[in-house]
């Protein structure tokens, strides 16, 4: 299968674009014009937000927000597994190294 660019059609807001896409990216392009265009209709018929333009960059500043919650997690829970996995290291470290001293003198002890 290749991989070529190709014209795709999708819709925010009852208005149409043309974007350029791999056709590896396509299912994921579908997906998320569907998520954005479900965001932006929210604020429209949420009423606080006038305007394609207006509705189109609150829409990208909460994903933004959103992803940038979602990254922080993920990078707290990495740097937590990370220390949880340096102790646990530690603990083997030294139990093997103690293993190693017992049996230093259990063969002197013969």
């Amino acid at each position: 299968m290749s991989d070529q660019v190709k014209p795709v059609n999708v819709i925010l807001l009852d208005k149409e674009y043309i974007v350029a896409c791999h056709d590896s990216e396509r299912e994921s392009l579908f997906a998320t014009a569907e998520m954005l265009n479900t965001r932006m209709k929210e604020l429209r018929d949420g009423g606080k937000v006038i305007g394609s333009e207006r509705i189109a960059v609150m829409a990208a500043l909460n994903i933004a927000h959103e992803f940038l919650q979602y990254k922080n997690e993920k990078e707290g829970y990495t740097d937590s597994i990370g220390a949880t996995l340096k102790r646990v290291e530690e603990k083997i470290s030294r139990a093997i190294h103690k293993g190693d001293n017992q049996l230093e003198l259990e063969a002197g002890g013969h």
